[in-house]
C-alpha cells in the first residue's frame, strides 16, 4: 500500500478524537504504542499498520504528526441540527422519531457515551447498548443516577449493577455523595463517535421512546460533542463512581 493510501484510508478510521489524542501524543513523546492507546482496542492493529505504513515512508513517528493533524482538520465539520420527536399516533411532521435512536447506537464506529436518569428494559436502547458492549472496537460509557436506579423501587428499572453486568465491559458510572447530599443526574444525551449529539426530554423507556410528548435535537458538531464528554469525564470520581460489572 503507498503511503497516500494509507493516509486515506486512516481519514477514513480515525474520528477527529482520535486522530487529536494520538498526535498530542506523539507529540509529548509518547511511543507509538503508548498513543494509541487513546483509542478503541479493536481498532489499534489495523490503526498501527496504517501508520507504519506511513512512518516508512516519513522516516519516524514524530514525522506522523502533520498526517494525522490533517486528518483532525478535515474531521472538523459545520454544525448540523436535526429535531427529534415522539408524538403518540405518528404526528410528527419534522424529524425523525426518538424510536430511532437504537439506530445511532448500531452504527457507531468508534464510541458511545450515554447519560440518563435511569434505564428501563423495554427500552430498544437498553439492547442497542449491549449489542455494542460486546463490539471490541466501540467504547461505550453511561452516566446514571444513583437515587433513580437503587433505591426507585420500579421493577422495570435496573439497579446500577445490573445495567452495568449487562453492558459488560462497558463504562458505568452512578451519581456519588457530594457536600452531604447524593448528586441528581438528570442530563439525558448520548454521544456517538465523539461528532453526533443527542439531547432529549426523553427518558430511556418504552413509552418516552413511542408513546410521550418528547423533543429533543440531533446536532453534529465534534468540537461541542468532545465538550460535553470531556466535562462529563473530568467530574468522575467527584460528582460520578465507577460500577463494578461483576
Amino acid at each position: 500500500m503507498s503511503e497516500a493510501d494509507a493516509a486515506r484510508h486512516l481519514g477514513q478510521l480515525l474520528t477527529r478524537t482520535d486522530a487529536k489524542g494520538i498526535a498530542d501524543r506523539l507529540a509529548d513523546g509518547d511511543t507509538l504504542t503508548a498513543a494509541l492507546k487513546v483509542i478503541a482496542v479493536g481498532h489499534r492493529a489495523e490503526v498501527r499498520a496504517l501508520l507504519e505504513e506511513v512512518a516508512t515512508e516519513t522516516g519516524t513517528a514524530i514525522q506522523l504528526i502533520p498526517v494525522l493533524r490533517a486528518v483532525e482538520g478535515a474531521r472538523t465539520l459545520p454544525t448540523t441540527l436535526t429535531p427529534l420527536w415522539t408524538m403518540p399516533g405518528h404526528l410528527v411532521q419534522s424529524g425523525p422519531l426518538t424510536a430511532s435512536v437504537p439506530y445511532l447506537v448500531d452504527n457507531a464506529r468508534h464510541s458511545v457515551t450515554c447519560s440518563t436518569f435511569n434505564f428501563q428494559r423495554s427500552s430498544g436502547l437498553w439492547t442497542a447498548l449491549q449489542r455494542a458492549a460486546q463490539r471490541t472496537e466501540v467504547a461505550v460509557c453511561v452516566y446514571m443516577d444513583t437515587r433513580a436506579a437503587d433505591r426507585g423501587g420500579q421493577h422495570a428499572s435496573p439497579t446500577t449493577a445490573e445495567v452495568a453486568a449487562h453492558l459488560k465491559p462497558a463504562e458505568v458510572w452512578r451519581t456519588r455523595r457530594f457536600d452531604g447530599t447524593i448528586v441528581r443526574n438528570h442530563a439525558k444525551f448520548l454521544a456517538i463517535d465523539h461528532h453526533l449529539l443527542l439531547v432529549t426530554s426523553a427518558n430511556f423507556s418504552w413509552s418516552a421512546e413511542n408513546n410521550n410528548v418528547e423533543f429533543g435535537v440531533l446536532i453534529d458538531n465534534p468540537n461541542l460533542t468532545e465538550t460535553v464528554e470531556r466535562e462529563m469525564r473530568e467530574a468522575e470520581g467527584t460528582l460520578y463512581e465507577r460500577v463494578s460489572g461483576e
